[in-house]
């Protein structure tokens, strides 16, 4: 799927006005803002999950950078609620919940595998 995927060209969306699209889990929705690639891809979504659920546990190759919108955010690693910010490395794994519920804008497959000392990619 190929979605706003040129980089080079400029996007705007009313992301208010864009369906919510069902994921693979039940209970976990989506609103793709920009996309490269399947299930696995570089993304760009808002996503919500309803109290309760989850998503099951996935590595990000490429990485991922997480803003928790509204509720609270959940991983293995703790909870994490509105105005919180998450950067997964390339290669990290996790199994992300919802147990009240949350939005989050999600970006994934965006980050270099390996960066050198000063930041840039090695």
């Amino acid at each position: 799927m190929e979605l706003h995927a040129d980089l080079s060209h400029r996007a705007l969306l009313d992301t208010s006005a864009l369906a919510w699209m069902p994921s693979p889990m039940a209970g976990v929705e989506r609103r793709l803002l920009d996309r490269r690639g399947g299930e696995v891809a570089r993304a760009t979504s808002i996503v919500r999950y309803a109290p309760g659920s989850r998503f099951e546990r996935h590595v990000h190759g490429g990485g991922e950078e997480i803003l928790v919108l509204d509720g609270v955010f959940q991983d293995e690693q703790g909870s994490y609620p509105a105005g919180s910010w998450l950067r997964n490395p390339p290669g990290s794994v996790h199994r992300p919940w919802s147990e009240v519920g949350c939005t989050i804008w999600v970006k994934t497959g965006h980050l270099p595998a390996t960066l050198g000392p000063d930041g840039s990619e090695a």
